[in-house]
């Protein structure tokens, strides 16, 4: 949980700074969003299923993190934000059940 909300903060951070035209700071927070979605695909135990469309799901949210920061396009970083935040909810959820059933 703690990778997907540094994650979040990152792109936010970066929305920011490409609006200000801050250029180095805005590629600054895209790498480091970059890094944590790197840390999570390298993260998989590929023996399990959902793992291969995890890793589908990093893939895409990192070219398009990737593209975003070539670009500096904003669109693109709403769609990798709501994409991390809907992961977060669903990790936090399966945490919270987890939980209540030990």
């Amino acid at each position: 949980l703690m990778l997907f909300e540094g994650a979040i903060k990152f792109v936010k951070l970066a929305r920011k700074a490409i609006l200000e035209k801050d250029i180095a700071g805005a590629n600054n927070n895209l790498t480091r969003a970059q890094d944590i979605i790197a840390e999570l695909d390298r993260s998989l135990d590929m023996s399990y299923d959902i793992s291969q469309n995890l890793a589908g799901i990093y893939d895409f949210l990192y070219r398009r993190l990737v593209d975003a920061n070539i670009k500096k396009d904003v669109d693109a970083l709403d769609v990798v934000e709501s994409m991390l935040v809907e992961l977060k909810n669903t990790w936090e959820e399966a945490y919270l059940s987890l939980r209540k059933s030990v």
